[in-house]
């Protein structure tokens, strides 16, 4: 919080119901932006592969421990 300079932030955490979803932006980006952005995330996030309702994948963090 102390580099985004915000009181907090949100996390996703899967549900098992299929019918939730979070409505978002896909952003095409570099493998080294990809990477920067690993960097900045912190342990309570990790990145995983989804599937979106328009049938395309997509990164997206979540709760760790989800």
């Amino acid at each position: 919080m102390a580099t985004s300079g915000q009181s907090s932030h949100p996390i996703l955490r899967r549900t098992g119901d299929p019918e939730d979803e979070i409505a978002g932006t896909v952003f095409a980006i570099t493998e080294a932006e990809l990477a920067a952005a690993d960097q900045y995330e912190v342990a309570d996030y990790k990145r995983i592969a989804v599937r979106l309702n328009s049938g395309a994948e997509a990164f997206v963090y979540v709760d760790a421990d989800s």
